[in-house]
């Protein structure tokens, strides 16, 4: 495996594990009296601690955006196509920092972990976490780690309203905010379609109350649908299309199946059986998360999705919001995103120009849908990355 990691590739990279000892007072009035933050980094902090990024994930995302975690592995972090030397997100100029946040399941303290105060799992006992409250998990983390300010907060979707919620709360730790595919609240329709999620996994006869874990089992079934709703969600009619056009190339190479628009076996089935790639990949990708996501963190992720409302301080206002923001501003969105479409990063716009704010936007024609900021889409790649290449200019230019 390791001859085979392409050059502009971060390379094989290990999590770390960071214990925060001070309770920390959630949104909620809730308390989390110690929990653990897991970590990823790429790339050197510089001598005067100036070249730090900070990456928010969405909602299945983790702290493995980038690289490999053993040799074993075929497939690089979720956002390698981004992150790495010579890539949008340079690790020859950025010391990139990735974390899984708190009720997540890929190592941070959430449902999954165990309570220190009954020796059990967490599960449904683990309280519900906002943005709010990551951003302040990952200020802690960002004083462990003694950078003074982040040169650039980074992400998509759910990621994206992170990127805000720390320009309004943090807006002195931070010189640029990056803010991909997101809105400034959900939707009706958003929230209606993570309650079906919700509902689908909750209706599981294994959730069994959210206590799956200590009766070793988990609610498959529930996650499956959910994941299904959301998947299709994240995809636009055309890239729906030319997916599962006839033409449409494999979609995983691990398996052998065409992902295409044609009949699976040929002919109809005339019963309620899979006849179509569609429905084949929908039930691929489905049975691949319910085995790798925790049924509790899906349904907390979407409740902090749900109830992301920044304007709840400022009497509604978005624009009295970010007053206090001094970072500049990069917002992006997708012509064929419909669960986050452009109209909402335009809302986020004209606030920060009615606050005064420095921002620039950029609306970019693409076909995958909601999906497309995950993507290496040529104009969206490059104004990424020069965007970027701007922020490493003028802290060259700071440090002369």
């Amino acid at each position: 495996m390791t001859d085979s990691i392409p050059a502009n590739s971060v390379g094989l990279v290990k999590p770390q594990a960071y214990k925060f000892d001070e309770p920390l007072t959630l949104r909620s009035g809730k308390v989390l009296p110690e929990y653990e933050l897991v970590v990823e980094t790429y790339g050197t902090l510089n001598s005067t601690k100036t070249n730090a990024v900070l990456i928010c994930h969405a909602l299945s995302g983790d702290h493995h955006a980038a690289g490999y975690n053993s040799e074993a592995d075929t497939k690089p972090g979720w956002w390698d196509n981004c992150i790495g030397p010579g890539k949008a997100i340079d690790t020859n100029l950025f010391y990139v920092v990735s974390l899984n946040n708190l009720g997540g399941c890929a190592g941070s303290t959430g449902p999954a972990s165990i309570n220190p105060e009954t020796n059990k799992y967490y599960g449904p006992d683990f309280p519900v976490v906002t943005v709010r409250d990551w951003v302040n998990s990952q200020l802690r983390l960002m004083d462990r780690m003694q950078i003074p300010e982040w040169a650039a907060v980074v992400g998509g979707s759910l990621g994206g309203m992170q990127v805000l919620r720390w320009a309004i709360s943090y807006p002195e730790r931070m010189r640029h905010a990056i803010c991909i595919a997101a809105a400034p609240k959900l939707s009706a329709q958003n929230i209606a379609f993570n309650e079906v999620a919700r509902h689908s996994i909750t209706s599981d006869a294994n959730f069994r109350e959210g206590r799956y874990l200590e009766e070793g089992t988990y609610p498959k079934k529930g996650l499956m649908l959910a994941r299904m709703v959301g998947h299709i969600t994240y995809l636009s009619d055309s890239a729906m299309r030319a997916k599962f056009g006839k033409s449409a190339p494999d979609f995983e190479q691990e398996t052998s199946e065409n992902f295409g628009r044609d009949l699976r076996s040929g002919k109809l089935s005339f019963g309620l059986n899979v006849d179509f790639q569609v429905e084949s990949y929908l039930h691929y990708q489905g049975e691949r998360f319910s085995k790798n996501f925790d049924a509790n963190t899906y349904l907390l992720m979407t409740k902090a999705l749900d109830y992301f409302d920044p304007t709840v301080d400022f009497e509604g206002d978005l624009s009295k919001a970010f007053a206090n923001s001094d970072c500049k501003f990069l917002l992006m969105s997708f012509s064929t995103d419909w669960r986050f479409p452009p109209e909402r990063s335009r809302e986020i716009v004209n606030d920060l120009l009615k606050a005064g704010r420095e921002v620039s936007y950029l609306e970019i024609e693409a076909d995958q849908g909601h999906d497309a900021f995950l993507l290496p889409i040529p104009r969206y790649v490059d104004a990424l990355s020069g965007y970027l290449q701007r922020v490493h200019q003028e802290n060259e230019s700071d440090a002369s």
